[in-house]
């Protein structure tokens, strides 16, 4: 008896700080936008000319990229400065402040969820993309080129990354502060507030 209690002790202990809550609600939320991005794209791309595709994919490559740097740079940034700002009641401090204190499930929406939905729609995009130009030149050997355009998107996305870890490395008290203002302004103007109170 006193054995489980030992670990039933320990399991609740090691639970404890984890947000058990939050891990399931973005579970289902990245499962449904997951799934309603992906039809909502196809259905867009396949009734598009073979141009607009192309910008629809770049937009979507850098959706990714933005929001990994925003994920990195709310993980990496120090709160102390935006106290200051908030004492002298600067527009969007208190927006900062709310950001670094919900480090934790804003980098995994933005790293994760946005990332990695990001990525699998360019994926998608880029195949339709393909078939559409092989309907229009009649190409016969597909496979080459969606490999070519597979390894195009993936290196642009890796590369893109790359460089905005570099700018959330260097940026990362001016980029929370740029996405704090945006929160402020939308708070304001519609009244929604995407942050949660959290006082730790």
């Amino acid at each position: 008896m006193d054995k489980n209690n030992k670990d039933k002790n320990k399991k609740s202990i090691i639970l404890r700080g984890y947000n058990i809550k939050w891990v399931l609600n973005i579970t289902i939320v990245t499962f449904i936008l997951a799934v309603f991005l992906s039809f909502a794209s196809e259905a867009i791309l396949r009734n598009t000319e073979v141009y607009i595709a192309f910008l629809i994919l770049i937009v979507i490559v850098f959706l990714g990229i933005t929001s990994d740097l925003i994920g990195i740079a709310v993980a990496i940034a120090d709160e102390k400065p935006f106290h200051s700002m908030a004492a002298k009641k600067i527009h969007g401090a208190k927006f900062a402040i709310k950001l670094i204190k919900n480090a934790g499930p804003v980098s995994n929406f933005c790293n994760d969820v946005i990332g990695d939905i990001a990525g699998i729609i360019s994926g998608a995009a880029g195949a339709i993309i393909l078939i559409e130009i092989s309907k229009i030149y009649n190409l016969v050997n597909t496979a080459v080129y969606s490999v070519i355009l597979s390894g195009i998107v993936a290196a642009v996305t890796v590369g893109g990354k790359a460089l905005g870890k570099e700018i959330a490395l260097r940026k990362s008290k001016e980029i929370v502060f740029g996405v704090a203002k945006i929160l402020y302004w939308i708070k304001n103007k519609f009244k929604i507030d995407f942050l949660p109170e959290n006082n730790k």
